[in-house]
């Protein structure tokens, strides 16, 4: 360790004197103005994990929904999930240590951790649009520079983006190429091929209006156009020319206030979606021809895609362990319709994306989703050979080509984590397949009524909202 490099950079980025912060689910966040250090330090802990497990680590610097004036930062594991439990008692000793410690709290980190400091350690960074995004990621490159890492910036992505280059670094291509290309790629081979199916139906064009948030996903979007199939026409709003990042827009925006985005011009029953500030949460919703507005949240979208896959398992004569993994905010309609009607096991778990993906793991098709919009789908190893073998080489014309279209399911979802993008292409592929519109999507159940509580704390920055069936 260069111990008077450590000095001189750790002067550059000082540590605001009596700021505490903790690294949680999703990572630190606070204003920007007082995270110089902690993208410093963020950093180096990157460097030392990735010595620690001798693969790519992921910096990802975002505050995903939060105001434009805020900031954060999470650190992104080998196969793109999040930071280890373990290391995030890390990340908060390291970064609420004083300037003078850095070098003994490292120190300890490599003792508990068992840190290799002669390995090489390689790290991936990505930003998301803020204003401080840019210089932020500078002091990230400085932390691992000051331990000798080499890192690659891959600069404006999407969080959901980074995940997935992490990954497919560290499956050594087996997941897909580690780079913006190869996602764009495999996502919209996998799509065009499904929505080709739903074509031969009969099945017209289809459009979409999307509010990106003022954020990322519509950079990426636009990076993305033209590899959508013609038969798909996209309508990006709120696209970060004219206003702030997430303000009066935004996939939380629209959950939380159960009303349209600013800026989205909507009309009766055209189908509309909003992503988050970084792209790894999306939510659906209509207007009716009473002007009633109408939200499909991470509980609909969930089992949209528990009775599309469930319908695909049968028809390849396929007895895989398929589960939904919720939380409790999820509506209480929404568990009874899964096990009652789509006959589909449900779990609950503790409130955090890290207990949803982990629970999700332990099936042969896991589908996670927060009733925000964000979640994923999981296949086991075992079932993704089986599905990919039963493509290739089963006899039966009907089973092959329902192990052909999962086997494309597999290919547009992002499997790391969360991603916008992914889902919304997996939600307009499954309602094409099935003939649905987005009214026939939302009348799959009924919601029970809920109530969306915030109570404010004096002394406490943040806010906590409570959704309760009532």
């Amino acid at each position: 360790m260069d111990v008077e490099g450590l000095k001189k950079y750790s002067a550059l980025h000082p540590k605001p004197a009596g700021l505490t912060l903790q690294y949680g689910t999703a990572g630190f966040r606070s204003k920007a103005q007082q995270l110089e250090h902690i993208m410093f330090r963020m950093g180096m802990l990157a460097a030392l994990r990735s010595r620690a497990t001798g693969a790519t680590i992921g910096v990802m610097v975002t505050a995903s929904h939060n105001p434009e004036e805020d900031n954060g930062v999470k650190l992104v594991d080998p196969l793109g999930e999040m930071l280890h439990p373990s290391w995030e008692e890390y990340a908060t000793q390291l970064a609420n240590a004083e300037d003078q410690e850095l070098q003994k709290i490292v120190t300890e980190i490599c003792q508990k951790a068992a840190v290799n400091q002669q390995k090489d350690a390689s790290v991936f960074i990505g930003r998301d649009t803020r204003p401080s995004s840019k210089e932020l990621s500078q002091a990230v490159i400085d932390g691992i520079s000051i331990l000798g890492g080499q890192y690659y910036d891959y600069g404006l992505v999407t969080t959901p983006q980074l995940h997935y280059v992490v990954c497919c670094q560290n499956t050594q291509g087996q997941y897909g190429k580690p780079t913006l290309e190869g996602y764009y790629q495999k996502l919209s081979k996998a799509f065009t091929e499904l929505i080709k199916k739903s074509l031969s139906s009969g099945e017209a064009q289809r459009q979409l209006k999307i509010d990106c948030a003022n954020g990322i996903g519509a950079l990426k979007l636009a990076e993305m156009e033209t590899y959508f199939p013609k038969e798909v026409q996209i309508q990006v709003y709120n696209d970060g020319t004219k206003e702030k990042l997430n303000h009066l827009c935004g996939a939380d925006f629209v959950k939380v206030h159960q009303k349209p985005p600013k800026g989205l011009d909507m009309k009766p029953n055209e189908s509309c979606c909003s992503f988050d500030g970084d792209a790894d949460r999306i939510v659906y919703y209509y207007m009716d021809t009473a002007g009633h507005f109408h939200l499909i949240d991470g509980d609909k979208i969930a089992t949209l895609f528990s009775i599309f896959l469930k319908e695909l398992l049968a028809k390849v004569g396929q007895t895989l362990k398929m589960a939904v993994v919720q939380t409790a905010y999820a509506n209480g309609s929404s568990t009874r319709y899964l096990e009652e009607t789509v006959q589909v096991p449900v779990h609950c778990v503790k409130t955090g994306v890290k207990h949803l993906h982990h629970k999700a793991q332990e099936f042969d098709v896991g589908i996670y989703f927060e009733a925000n919009g964000h979640g994923t789908v999981l296949f086991s190893k075992a079932a993704e050979n089986t599905i990919r073998q039963l493509a290739k080489e089963e006899k039966d014309d009907a089973k092959r080509e329902a192990a052909k279209v999962l086997e494309n399911m597999i290919d547009l979802i992002n499997q790391t984590v969360g991603d916008a993008i992914s889902d919304m292409l997996v939600i307009e592929a499954i309602l094409a397949l099935k003939g649905l519109t987005v009214q026939q999507w939302d009348a799959l159940y009924t919601d029970f009524p809920s109530r969306l509580l915030k109570w404010l704390k004096k002394k406490v920055t943040s806010a906590f909202i409570i959704s309760k069936n009532v």
